[in-house]
């Protein structure tokens, strides 16, 4: 395990992140969700960025002799100036990577600044468009696709004889997760009989989940279990309201995959429900997330999250990537370093696809258990459903496709 940071050392790194950009400096510009629905997971990202920094480079912030300078700009969810502010980023900050943003529909618009410019960008977003139709040869994403969301969760639950309905977002990142869903779960043997999408703002679930209930009762085929499948981001989750109307009535059990802390505390109304999840800090056995683990408590006063632990990633390959290249960021040598690259990661080793730049990673099966948690956050105790380990999926183990050709 690699040295815990000194307090000098850990003062250099915040002086080093600080500076104005330099002519050798390393510039990667944080272009990400700051404000808004999803700002707490766009500041996990950036906790986890700068974390995954500090281990790769032994707490000195240089890279191959030269500093790294992490910028940080708030789209505000909003698509026009997150383009805005990726332009900006290589125009003005000359920035060698640009890493952003977390919305899937707000990372898709982004994507044309990146070849516009010729530099490397790295979406945070899950959309499978991300690499596959709207992919160009700069973008590489560290971060899980809908399509490994999907897979290791139909993995978790999917044979001949499951039946399930699915209630998800009308955006990029639930209709792509969704369709990823339908053919994994077809390809496990089990039956999607209802897609079910709401506004990204809704709040009320009553009507939708009358509409699950209905497309799975008295249902032939399904021996092996009815389930109503859950693909949400953001604070107003639809499973409590659907768990309050009992779908047990009809012999219908809920089924999702993890999420951060906060949303974690809604699943203690759901003991025992099974899925699968990115990433959940007490699955992982590794050195890398030891440390982690262990910095995140020591600096922060509570847990690592679910995107905590991909902004570390997001580092740890930009680090590797460089130190591969020799130490340049010359963005050919990126694209050469970046291609096939092996990493590791607070959840192991991940492996860069040549093909279509989506990094392949394990994925956890978990089971839900309901306990009393006072060292998930540093102002409160919370009894909150906490994923416990029924199997890792290997990244070998899932046949993630290509969607760029």
């Amino acid at each position: 395990m690699k040295r815990l940071l000194t307090a000098f050392a850990a003062g250099s790194a915040a002086l080093t992140l600080g500076l104005s950009a330099q002519a050798d400096s390393i510039r990667v510009a944080h272009v990400s969700q700051f404000s808004g629905p999803l700002a707490a997971y766009g500041e996990q990202l950036n906790v986890g960025l700068r974390l995954g920094f500090e281990y790769a480079t032994d707490g000195t912030m240089q890279i191959q002799g030269r500093d790294l300078e992490l910028l940080r700009k708030d789209t505000q969810n909003d698509p026009a100036r997150a383009r805005a502010l990726a332009e900006e980023a290589y125009a003005e900050d000359d920035a060698h990577i640009v890493v952003g943003t977390v919305a899937s529909g707000v990372a898709l618009a982004m994507l044309p600044i990146a070849e516009e410019y010729e530099r490397i960008m790295m979406p945070e977003g899950v959309a499978d468009a991300i690499t596959g139709a709207e992919w160009n040869r700069y973008i590489f994403r560290v971060g899980r696709n809908s399509s490994q969301d999907a897979i290791s969760n139909a993995v978790a639950i999917g044979q001949p004889g499951v039946c399930v309905s699915t209630i998800a977002q009308d955006y990029a990142f639930g209709r792509d997760g969704v369709a990823a869903y339908r053919q994994a779960m077809e390809a496990e043997g089990g039956e999607i009989v209802h897609e079910e999408y709401l506004p990204t703002d809704a709040t009320d679930f009553t009507a939708a989940a009358q509409r699950l209930f209905n497309s799975l009762e008295g249902r032939e085929g399904c021996e092996e279990g009815k389930y109503i499948f859950s693909i949400w981001a953001g604070a107003a989750n639809p499973l409590g309201r659907i768990q309050d109307l009992q779908p047990e009535r009809y012999g219908i059990q809920l089924t999702s995959g993890g999420n951060i802390l906060p949303a974690l505390v809604n699943y203690a109304d759901f003991p025992g429900m099974q899925g699968a999840t990115f990433y959940y800090y007490e699955l992982p056995d590794n050195e890398v997330n030891d440390w982690f683990v262990e910095q995140h408590f020591e600096q922060h006063n509570e847990a690592p999250d679910f995107f905590t632990a991909q902004g570390f990633a997001q580092a740890m390959a930009i680090t590797a990537a460089i130190e591969k290249s020799g130490g340049s960021t010359d963005v050919e040598d990126l694209i050469d370093a970046l291609r096939g690259l092996d990493f590791e990661t607070p959840k192991g080793r991940m492996h860069i696809r040549a093909e279509d730049h989506q990094a392949l990673q394990a994925m956890y099966h978990f089971e839900n258990v309901v306990e009393e948690r006072s060292d998930w956050f540093s102002d409160r105790t919370v009894t909150a459903g906490v994923p416990h380990l029924r199997g890792v999926i290997d990244l070998e183990d899932m046949d993630i496709p290509i969607l760029n050709q």
